[in-house]
């Protein structure tokens, strides 16, 4: 076929596709169907062993009582929402998706925004990413240690007792107490003389109890002396080392109570007060003749144990907070490769413009990092939906059901004590739809990327 030209001659048209060469296109294109077909035919039947199928039996399963042979409907589900644990175990999911993503993702945030600008910011990056590489297993094990209530042997304890006695000091005797046939009666913990004193006499104050740790460099106690006008006594342990020793009496090597304060009380009223010293006397004035010698409660105290990280009330905030540690690096990491990507030139026009460094970092960088801080938000709301390692490890017994959440419950329920397999499967449905929405939100987002 020719067409016409404008000096009248003919030119050749396109060439026509031959039919072999039109047969051969369409055998090529049929066989890379083929290959398509081969290559993901492994991957598809894989994906339904392990995905599909699981999802159809638990959703089959959860339709029959314990034993798997009598049809009870969505009672299972009816179960899943008026049981105490799973409701506990519910509260605590939506606990654990508010409180943990966020706080990962805002610290994340700030790691990744403050190394930015240090010249040791990578191995800042690489110290805060490094408990990721640890299992949530070896993880547990490690906060089960840190979060222990004495403080000999858990690092949470330790720094808090450590903090609380350098403002609040321990006493100095805990647990000191008088003899049975001491001239001392006890109330709410403090010790009190039967009879009032006089001024120009000592009084004898023994104690027994005091332990040997408390007494390391105490010095051998001594009489006090008479002294015109003044109460003077000596506090000290009455106890003799190998036996022996008369009671009430300080006998040789029986040590001082360093350091304890005595008041003198008048009418419910203290009127004066004073501390032994190294040798165990005391001395108070005058004023002091005629009233009851007492040694305060806080003498004797117990010793500040910290707090109890593992107990009913806290074990969730605790776990949460071995978590926000392991992962606090992920987020770190990732909104780090975003900020690299932000033009500096827009930063560098907002301070121009006279924005300080703060309302650079609220109205430019968070809102050009938003697909990133969406990317990480969302990946750690599906991680903490399945989370189960640490608090079946972290959580002692006395409070596992406290920290329950879905995924324990879930484990316990199917393969626990009070095996139920229908109510388990109901639990992993529930999981399943509370995932559905996040992973929808996840999808939109990134067909919203790829548009642009």
């Amino acid at each position: 076929m020719s067409t016409a030209t404008a000096g009248g001659a003919a030119a050749p048209g396109p060439p026509r596709p031959t039919a072999n060469r039109t047969k051969k296109a369409r055998s090529m294109q049929g066989t890379r169907l083929w290959v398509a077909a081969l290559f993901l035919l492994p991957a598809l039947a894989l994906l339904g062993a392990l995905v599909v199928y699981p999802i159809g039996y638990s959703v089959w399963r959860s339709l029959f009582d314990a034993s798997g042979n009598g049809f009870v409907g969505v009672d299972n589900y009816h179960e899943v929402f008026t049981d105490d644990r799973i409701r506990t175990a519910l509260k605590n999911n939506v606990i654990w998706v508010v409180v943990a993503p966020s706080v990962a993702t805002a610290l994340g945030l700030v790691f990744a925004v403050l190394t930015e600008r240090v010249r040791w910011g990578t191995a800042f990056k690489l110290v805060v990413f490094m408990p990721m590489a640890i299992s949530m297993l070896a993880s547990g094990i490690i906060f089960r240690l840190v979060y222990e209530q004495n403080p000999d042997r858990g690092v949470a304890n330790a720094v808090w007792v450590g903090i609380h006695d350098t403002f609040s000091p321990p006493a100095p005797f805990p647990g000191a107490h008088p003899r049975g046939d001491a001239p001392l009666t006890e109330s709410h913990g403090a010790f009190t003389t039967r009879a009032v004193v006089k001024a120009g006499s000592a009084t004898a104050l023994p104690l027994v109890g005091a332990k040997p740790a408390d007494m390391k460099g105490a010095k051998d106690a001594i009489p006090a002396r008479d002294v015109a006008g003044k109460v003077t006594g000596t506090v000290w342990r009455d106890f003799t080392r190998g036996g022996g020793g008369t009671p009430g009496k300080i006998d040789q090597g029986e040590e001082a109570l360093e350091g304890v304060t005595v008041e003198a009380v008048k009418d419910g009223r203290t009127v004066a007060s004073a501390t032994s010293a190294a040798d165990g006397t005391f001395t108070l004035p005058g004023t002091a003749d005629g009233a009851q010698l007492r040694l305060p409660a806080s003498n004797f105290a117990a010793p500040y144990n910290g707090v109890d990280w593992l107990g009913p009330s806290l074990v969730t905030p605790a776990i949460i907070g071995a978590y926000i540690w392991m992962w606090a690096g992920f987020a770190m990491v990732l909104i780090a490769a975003g900020l690299a990507s932000v033009p500096r030139e827009l930063l560098e026009a907002a301070r121009v413009d006279g924005a300080n460094e703060w309302q650079v970092f609220r109205r430019v960088t968070v809102p050009l990092l938003a697909p990133v801080l969406a990317v990480v938000l969302i990946t750690l709301m599906i991680n903490v939906l399945k989370i189960f390692d640490l608090v079946y490890i972290i959580a002692p017994g006395a409070s596992l059901d406290k920290a329950n959440v879905l995924a324990l419950q879930l484990y316990q329920s199917s393969f626990g004590t009070d095996v139920n397999q229908g109510v388990g499967s109901a639990i992993a449905v529930f999981l399943l739809v509370l995932v559905l929405p996040v992973m929808y939100v996840n999808l939109r987002r990134i067909r919203r990327e790829r548009r642009r």
